[in-house]
């Protein structure tokens, strides 16, 4: 009780400060940033009730896939965005982040669209070949076309366009996107192994750190987490809740040419209409359809589970 009253008291005092904002509905609402901590927005009615953990079931549901011989590796991370519970299953074990980095480079052209506000209209053309893409791809870019930073940024989080990332890499140099990794005091992809470098509990930091709005401004990450929740991936995260749901997340996935090993991941938050959340969901396996089964199937509980805890 006294916790809960301490809360209270922390949010009525943020009132006073940012009146500028109004009470929050269910993402998106209809407020300046929708897809931010809903403690920026000083709602004095937010609800503080904690969930219960429930990893056992989580632990459970991917013991049974793997026995099924859907995966052979599944790590999952669960964190309660309003100061609940954090759990997860086999956050140790290491992956291949693949497009999974396209999140930190936005992250670090936006950082540097905080001290250059006419970066984001810079223009620049697209004169390559259209690379290789997955069956996961959505538009690419047209050859031979001029983009504003801004629309390559959409392109590579949207569509995982991967020239978005080529012609994005020559706004920000390295020490640009090494500055994100260090902030966030994660090993520089350069200096990690080349193949399995990074955890479900570390990759879910991005996310984190978005909807606090505490790395970059709020319009820059309300915009980075609109772009993230226009995803043409549809076959994780996002299959595995209600229609509607709010979801800015990031698909990565990788095939190792001299074996049968593939890895698919979806991360994300997922603006459940009474808990927002952070879930990210790794996983390795010899078949991408099982996989983004797997991933649906992890998404399904964890949002039935809030469902049962808390209801509007």
């Amino acid at each position: 009780m006294l916790q809960v009253t301490r809360r209270l008291s922390l949010v009525i005092s943020l009132v006073s400060l940012c009146a500028c904002f109004g009470p929050r509905s269910s993402p998106p609402a209809a407020t300046k940033f929708p897809l931010l901590n809903p403690m920026l927005a000083a709602d004095p009615d937010i609800d503080f009730k904690e969930l219960r953990p429930f990893n056992h079931k989580i632990r459970a549901l991917v013991e049974e896939r793997k026995r099924a011989g859907l995966a052979t590796h599944v790590s999952v991370y669960f964190r309660d965005l309003e100061n609940g519970p954090m759990f997860g299953v086999n956050v140790d074990e290491k992956f291949s982040p693949a497009s999974l980095l396209k999140v930190p480079l936005m992250m670090a052209v936006l950082k540097e669209a905080e001290k250059d506000p006419g970066l984001l209209s810079r223009r620049l053309r697209n004169d390559r070949p259209e690379l290789a893409r997955s069956d996961y791809n959505g538009r690419a870019l047209e050859r031979g076309k001029e983009y504003a930073v801004d629309e390559l940024l959409r392109a590579m989080i949207v569509a995982s366009d991967n020239n978005a990332v080529i012609l994005l890499r020559t706004v920000v140099g390295d020490e640009a996107l090494n500055a994100v990794f260090r902030d966030f005091g994660m090993i520089i992809p350069e200096v990690r192994p080349l193949d399995d470098s990074m955890t479900v509990r570390e990759y879910a930091s991005f996310f984190r750190i978005l909807y606090n709005a505490s790395y970059l401004d709020r319009a820059l990450s309300q915009k980075a987490l609109a772009y993230l929740a226009d995803s043409d991936f549809k076959a994780g995260l996002v299959a595995g809740v209600p229609p509607g749901t709010v979801v800015a997340h990031k698909f990565g996935e990788r095939s190792f040419y001299d074996s049968r090993t593939k890895q698919l991941h979806d991360c994300g938050i997922v603006y459940h209409p009474s808990r927002p959340y952070v879930l990210c969901v790794m996983s390795r396996g010899d078949d991408f359809v099982r996989l983004s089964g797997v991933i649906k199937d992890v998404s399904s509980l964890i949002s039935k589970e809030v469902d049962s805890q808390y209801k509007p």
